[in-house]
């Protein structure tokens, strides 16, 4: 299963002061709009994304058709083909894609522990 990008999207209480905290970490500004209160930093081939008052926990994300770089791969597992392959492991999302649409879509799980997991492709 090709799950593209990884990510640890952090749900923040003011995403200035995480910027600026992580920016000391030797992150740097790669994506997002501050002013509507989200980020995207980059260290290395690490991603973080910082988000205030978006999401009610921290969580795992991942990009079908990303590389690190947010470049378009040409070979991916579309989030659909990744959801059919997870119900038919057992696995049931949270939220699902509608399976008969085809370019950007997002489905969530939980893992045994009770992080979240959002597959988010945007193509």
């Amino acid at each position: 299963m090709k799950l593209g990008a990884f990510s640890i999207s952090l749900s923040v209480k003011d995403i200035a002061l995480s910027r600026a905290f992580y920016e000391k970490l030797g992150f740097t500004k790669f994506g997002g709009d501050e002013d509507q209160k989200w980020l995207i930093l980059k260290n290395g081939q690490t991603l973080l994304g910082l988000f205030e008052g978006m999401f009610p926990k921290n969580m795992l994300t991942f990009n079908p058709g990303w590389d690190q770089n947010a470049q378009n791969l040409d070979d991916f597992d579309d989030v659909r083909a990744i959801q059919t392959s997870l119900l038919a492991s057992g696995i049931a999302p949270e939220t699902r894609a509608d399976e008969k649409s085809e370019g950007p879509a997002s489905i969530t799980l939980i893992d045994p522990d009770g992080n979240p997991i959002l597959i988010d492709q945007h193509r």
